[in-house]
């Protein structure tokens, strides 16, 4: 009788089954395979943050040679090819190690690029740097060895059991009524609020997230030898994944737009650590069954890192652009006057160069 108990609840629930199956598997994984994934994500950081900095030497030096644009440098496209094999050590991490754990090391690439840029490029070294990094590297060390030191394997029935718990379900439509709101103060209110933006990029990076660790996980499997791409929640997930990063992307260069970079790199890396530990806890369950104290200090440790990052931001030097929607009046030839004209936006016999500034602040407006 229990025999055929097990076989007909087996029948009834075909994913279930081996998605508890995969759960109890977990405890049997290797801590190679946890470690792996730190380091893979680490050394991704570091190959970002070395990237951006070529492509920042390469942008000084063809500034300084004023003769062909930056992309025709060798230097800049070398900058291009780290930073994609970097992001492409950081989508393999998820596979290994838990999200809760691979998005917090993203500060690595902040610590890295402020010691490249004192290194190489001669920028000055404040003590608030020193301090930060400090702090930095600290809160690292205490949330990898306090984070859930767990991989699951990640398997399309797996993916396909925690997409339909009742948890994973109320956290979804709480995100999307939220991300409705946000949208609207946005675009019909005309909102234009730093916090506004990036809790949009943070609504959609727990998307992100979990598409991603999903996909990679799929993949991971995979090339171990059990096929996972011939699920349809594997397609499901990659179109998820490639959405989310668009819109994703799409917000973030409105918010670099309208703001200054050494604003919206520390927002961004809060707001983004944050939806990504909350979508590992609710849709991965990475911290069941893990005690008060790891908690505790896992948090802990990336406040620390929050810190550090936001020390380490704000004494990059700004960039502030010359609001567009205004002609200097020392830009035009036959003009000594200090002042700015508005051109009016209504009439339509403003000078071709006044037409094109505001043509372009038009699509700024429409495009945010």
């Amino acid at each position: 009788m229990e025999k055929m108990a097990n076989s007909s609840s087996s029948h009834v629930f075909p994913s279930l089954t081996p998605a508890l199956a995969h759960r109890t598997e977990v405890l049997e994984n290797p801590l190679q395979t946890y470690l792996l994934g730190i380091i893979i994500s680490i050394c991704g950081n570091v190959l970002i943050s070395i990237s951006l900095n070529i492509q920042k030497y390469a942008h000084v030096r063809q500034a300084q040679r004023g003769s062909k644009p930056y992309y025709t440098s060798a230097m800049w496209w070398c900058g291009v090819v780290l930073m994609g094999v970097g992001e492409l050590g950081n989508f393999a991490a998820y596979g290994f190690a838990p999200a809760s754990l691979i998005a917090p090391l993203g500060c690595v690439s902040v610590i890295a690029s402020a010691i490249i840029s004192v290194v190489f490029l001669k920028e000055t070294l404040c003590a608030s740097d020193i301090v930060g990094g400090t702090l930095a590297i600290t809160g690292t060390y205490v949330l990898v060895t306090f984070a859930p030191h767990t991989s699951t394997h990640i398997t399309a029935h797996l993916v396909q059991y925690y997409a339909i718990s009742w948890h994973f379900l109320l956290y979804l439509f709480i995100e999307i009524v939220i991300f409705c709101l946000l949208l609207y103060l946005y675009k019909r209110r005309n909102m234009k609020h730093i916090v506004i933006v990036m809790l949009l990029v943070a609504l959609l990076a727990s998307l992100t997230v979990i598409s991603v660790k999903a996909v990679s996980g799929m993949i991971t499997e995979s090339i171990k030898g059990q096929l996972q791409l011939i699920y349809p929640i594997f397609y499901v997930m990659f179109v998820v994944m490639v959405a989310s990063c668009a819109f994703q992307i799409k917000f973030l260069n409105q918010a670099m737009k309208m703001f200054d970079a050494t604003e919206v790199v520390p927002i961004n890396f809060v707001f983004f650590t944050a939806s990504a530990i909350v979508a590992g806890i609710v849709f991965y369950q990475e911290f069941e069954g893990l005690a008060l104290l790891n908690i505790g200090m896992f948090l802990f440790g990336c406040l620390l890192s929050f810190v550090g990052v936001f020390l380490i931001a704000r004494n990059r030097p700004k960039i502030k652009q010359q609001d567009r929607n205004f002609i200097a009046m020392n830009k035009i030839p036959g003009r000594r006057h200090t002042d700015k004209v508005q051109p009016e936006a209504k009439t339509t016999t403003y000078g071709s160069l006044a037409a094109k500034l505001m043509c372009n602040r038009s699509g700024q407006t429409d495009d945010s």
